[in-house]
């Protein structure tokens, strides 16, 4: 159905943006509002069938496993990083976070949805807000790398592991309470 609906938006954007340039004077609209309608359901399809995707059973339980492994590995590896930052070239960390983090961030971000269909959307901001403020800390470490800035490389790294940490830390604590109903 997903797919149904990719093609649904992708027609109905072609079809509209064709009738559009037909007469430069005037616009069908009657078949410009149709093509345009057609679009929206496919947006519509798309994202209900992603969101019924996300609250069956497995795939709750598979992207909760990959949620916890990111993390651990996300926070294993930026505290790898932070004890290493003396002995690893400013301009050279930007590179160290692509190779070694760049995959573990994505896994995350691809079955962090899934934090809100089990645990609930208060929980699911919770994660989040401390996910998201390590994520730009490391941002802010790349973009300092690349200026070889030094001293804000160091002090981003100190905050970036802290709020890692911090995600693991409220992640492992909804597990923990969680009782299946």
């Amino acid at each position: 159905m997903q797919r149904i609906g990719y093609i649904l938006v992708t027609v109905g954007f072609l079809a509209a943006s064709f009738v559009a340039v037909q007469d430069v004077r005037s616009i069908n609209w009657t078949w410009f509002l149709i093509a345009a309608a057609l679009s929206v359901l496919g947006v519509a399809l798309a994202q209900y069938a992603r969101r019924a995707q996300a609250v069956h059973a497995d795939t709750v339980t598979s992207n909760i496993e990959d949620i916890d492994k990111s993390l651990k590995a996300i926070v294993e590896k930026v505290t790898q990083l932070n004890a290493q930052k003396g002995e690893i070239n400013t301009y050279d960390m930007r590179h160290k976070i692509d190779e070694i983090l760049l995959d573990d961030l994505n896994t995350f971000v691809e079955a962090r949805e899934t934090i809100g269909v089990r645990y609930g959307l208060n929980a699911y901001a919770d994660v989040m807000s401390h996910y998201a403020a390590g994520e730009r800390y490391l941002n802010r470490i790349w973009s300092a790398s690349a200026d070889g800035y030094i001293d804000e490389v160091n002090a981003f790294l100190d905050r970036a592991q802290a709020q890692f940490v911090a995600t693991q830390e409220v992640f492992l604590k909804l597990k923990a309470e969680y009782r299946p109903t």
